[in-house]
């Protein structure tokens, strides 16, 4: 504990860089952390080759947007009560349940494209199935997180979490590439299914938490309701729910970035693919810095979004290539660091009974929302210009940003304690009831 003090403590590069070691220093949250990067990596090689078979299979990319609403779609309905079960149940074998789902749903992809039985029906089908069990994953993803490390190395955790997002946009859609073009799709599948046996075997090794150290929520009909209610009754986390959703629609960019680039740059897929390097470039960075944070303040990420908004504008507008790559570094570094720093204030701020529910309503508006703002976005690039539609992410996070200016306004932490407080109260008043 003195370590960890003196480590929060200390100032300048060293103390920044124990800062993003903070969680690593944890042995549980290690083993994790490396599972997750090669989950990850697995999940963008199987995404690689899903477009590739939808466009092959069809010939129209209105499909890829129909694919998205299957994935993505669950999220957005489901999220408020996948989030109440993270909150009821024990989060290590809930995770289990999950990522041992998504790994038959790999598996039964590989079949059969081996098999040639990998038809659309096939592929939408097992997007919902993976979407309903994403629901549920992801939020327990994150609140696992706080589990291992405690909320003293949490801004660390979610910094790296990020690294190893950023790690598997590299190696994820590389891998994907080298496969089609040798041994075909069901191999890509067949390695989304296996990276997600590390996962597994981590969870399995792992020592089962004391549930009596595992703060539960108050049992009722009323908790998915309750869940709503504490999110819009605490100022700071309501503020960052707009924010999640605007930067949903930044990393939707396999919509607007394509159109941006061969219409508005006369790019090819080459340069396509190095506008989406440049920005995984940038975001490494800034994970990195997010991870050195102590903890986000509301005005740090408000001023993120406002700047992150700022970028993506520039890069719609952009005079020449030099200006377009340069803004999409920018860009990949500010949206991680506002990501990553929003996500942090949002689990810091909440108290650990609603920390499912929450996350849950997170995932909800960031990557719930997809469906809707994809259409909208392909919609005005398609009418308004490729330059509109790659922007609307970037007047989206402006527009949060100012509409949540003020609840970002930092209070003393008394009366934040005592806001929590006062809205928990309420709701689990509201539950019993």
């Amino acid at each position: 504990m003195a370590a960890e003090t003196a480590g929060a403590a200390a100032t300048g590069i060293a103390g920044a860089l124990s800062r993003v070691g903070a969680a690593l220093g944890r042995r549980d949250f290690r083993w994790w952390f490396g599972s997750q990067v090669l989950s990850s990596s697995g999940t963008m090689t199987q995404g690689v080759a899903l477009s590739w078979v939808v466009l092959q299979t069809t010939g129209n990319a209105f499909w890829l947007s129909i694919m998205t609403v299957c994935t993505w779609g669950p999220t957005l309905l489901l999220g408020p009560w996948a989030g109440s079960v993270v909150d009821r149940v024990d989060r290590r074998l809930l995770l289990i349940g999950t990522q041992g789902l998504l790994l038959i749903t790999g598996l039964l992809l590989s079949a059969l494209s081996a098999a040639g039985a990998l038809d659309l029906w096939a592929i939408l089908g097992t997007s919902v199935l993976a979407g309903v069990v994403t629901a549920a994953d992801s939020p327990a993803r994150q609140v696992y997180v706080v589990d291992l490390v405690g909320k003293q190395a949490l801004s660390s955790a979610v910094g790296l979490w990020e690294v190893s997002l950023n790690i598997s946009r590299v190696l994820g859609p590389g891998l994907g590439g080298a496969l089609l073009a040798t041994v075909g799709p069901s191999a890509c599948f067949l390695v989304n299914a296996l990276s997600y046996l590390p996962p597994l075997y981590v969870l399995w090794r792992l020592v089962p938490q004391d549930r009596a150290h595992i703060e539960r929520s108050v049992r009722g009909r009323g908790a998915v309701r309750s869940g709503m209610a504490y999110v819009w009754r605490t100022p700071v986390i309501r503020a960052c729910m707009p924010l999640a959703s605007a930067g949903g629609m930044l990393f939707t960019m396999g919509i607007a970035l394509p159109v941006l680039a061969t219409r508005a740059f006369h790019l090819g897929g080459g340069g396509y693919g190095a506008l989406m390097a440049a920005f995984g470039i940038g975001g490494l960075p800034g994970a990195v810095i997010a991870a050195g944070t102590t903890s986000p303040t509301g005005q740090r990420v408000r001023t993120l979004a406002a700047c992150t908004g700022g970028a993506v504008v520039l890069v719609a507008w952009a005079p020449d290539l030099f200006v377009a790559f340069a803004a999409m570094a920018l860009t990949g570094f500010l949206s991680i660091w506002f990501v990553a720093s929003a996500n942090t204030l949002v689990q810091l701020r909440c108290v650990p009974e609603m920390r499912g529910r929450v996350m849950g309503l997170w995932g909800m508006s960031m990557t719930g929302t997809v469906p809707m703002t994809g259409f909208l976005i392909a919609a005005v690039g398609q009418y308004g210009g490729a330059r509109a539609g790659f922007a609307m992410s970037g007047f989206a996070l402006l527009a949060a940003a100012l509409l949540g200016w003020r609840s970002l306004s930092e209070r003393p932490e008394e009366e934040q304690g005592q806001e929590q407080r006062n809205a928990l109260s309420t709701d689990a008043h509201s539950v019993k009831t």
